[in-house]
């Protein structure tokens, strides 16, 4: 039974930015991530050795967002890596990471970028 396992609104305080400024001072980000896995084991055993255990994912994007990058495509890229590293059961990731009110020169709430990518 294909399956889809999603953290949403995952929020951190990291130091990721282009500019020195940025990389300095530090801002809020959030982390939103489905992975896509076979669930049939766990759905029928009601085993969470037979699943992707959420706090260890959490764990994992957790240590990526601790590690300054400029960019957030980058910062993606690293947590779709990790996360095929440590779950080899898991066929895709759609990853979204938001920079709270990004240096634009104007009003933004936030800006993310949304990286897909199987295997």
């Amino acid at each position: 039974m294909q399956g889809k396992i999603t953290l949403e609104g995952l929020e951190f305080f990291a130091h990721h930015g282009y500019y020195a400024e940025e990389q300095k001072i530090g801002n809020k980000f959030a982390v939103d991530i489905t992975i896509s896995t076979d669930l049939t084991d766990a759905a029928e055993h009601d085993d969470l050795k037979e699943t992707i255990n959420y706090e260890s994912l959490y764990r994992l994007i957790r240590h990526e967002m601790s590690e300054s990058t400029k960019l957030l495509e980058h910062l993606g890229k690293r947590i779709i890596d990790v996360v095929f590293l440590q779950f080899p059961s898991v066929y895709e990731i759609e990853v979204r990471v938001s920079k709270y009110n990004p240096p634009v020169g104007g009003i933004c709430h936030k800006a993310t970028v949304t990286l897909l990518e199987k295997r």
